[in-house]
């Protein structure tokens, strides 16, 4: 029982640190799928005065995915009100030429105000339309939320770390005695904090195996899901192969590193 005590603590600040690592990656993840949802929807609509070579807009501006030109014939059917027909096939002829444009990704600010300059510098086209105002409000709320969280996972990382190296630090201070005397007889620094290297690695794989069933339930969770559905997103919670391989590097890497901290500590009171 006091065995399992001692381990809970770090294995509790170890699984901290990796749940704040993988919900960092899930929201990275929503984040950017969420912009190609939103790329898929958003255009820009181009007026020119005649019409545009739509290839080389394409090949000229290399965010833009893709040109569709804008039937004239919707407007006019609006305007229409008693028009003759002679003054519509008039009309169709001097109403400017409208183009949608779809871009690859969701644009920046400066991205957009770039591609709008690319664009007037067309002589013929006299007006974009970027709906600056809407795309400026999404993008920011978008990289405020991912700043908000990116705060959040490296505050807890950085109290975790603390509670850690203080667990470590008891540990030290329980072994101390044995340390001593082992160093009195020659032992080298490696072999008088084997055991402290011994815990930290043995916790580092308790907390990134819990830390893997934890996210196999949430990633297979229809709640989960539904949120992501919910906004139009599909997103991996977590990928068995890449995520796990890195909290297990994380886990090990900060118990250990933390470890030698501590032993390097000790050997200067020495």
């Amino acid at each position: 029982m006091k065995s399992f005590k001692n381990h809970l603590s770090l294995v509790v600040a170890l699984l901290s640190i990796l749940f704040s690592l993988q919900v960092f990656i899930i929201v990275d993840r929503a984040i950017e799928a969420y912009k190609e949802n939103l790329a898929q929807n958003y255009s820009l609509v181009v007026v020119s005065q005649k019409r545009v070579n739509t290839k080389d807009l394409v090949r000229t501006i290399d965010l833009i995915s893709d040109v569709e030109p804008l039937s004239a014939e919707s407007v006019i059917k609006k305007l229409n009100a008693g028009i003759s027909k002679k003054n519509m096939e008039l009309l169709k002829l001097t109403i400017p030429k409208f183009y949608k444009l779809r871009l690859k990704r969701y644009p920046t600010p400066k991205e957009l105000k770039k591609i709008t300059k690319q664009l007037l510098s067309y002589a013929s086209i006299k007006k974009v339309e970027t709906f600056a105002a809407t795309h400026d409000t999404t993008y920011k709320l978008l990289l405020l939320f991912k700043t908000v969280i990116s705060v959040f996972a490296f505050s807890v990382f950085i109290v975790t770390m603390l509670l850690i190296f203080k667990e470590l630090r008891i540990w030290q201070f329980k072994h101390n005695e044995r340390m001593s005397i082992m160093g009195l007889f020659g032992a080298p620094t490696w072999l008088r904090s084997a055991v402290l290297f011994r815990l930290a690695i043995v916790d580092a794989l308790i907390a990134s195996a819990l830390a893997f069933v934890i996210f196999t339930f949430l990633s297979s969770s229809e709640w989960v899901l539904e949120q992501f559905h919910n906004i139009g997103i599909s997103v991996i919670v977590f990928d068995k192969g890449i995520d796990f391989v890195v909290m297990l590097g994380v886990a090990i890497v900060v118990s250990t590193l933390l470890a030698t901290f501590i032993v390097l500590g000790h050997k200067e009171e020495v």
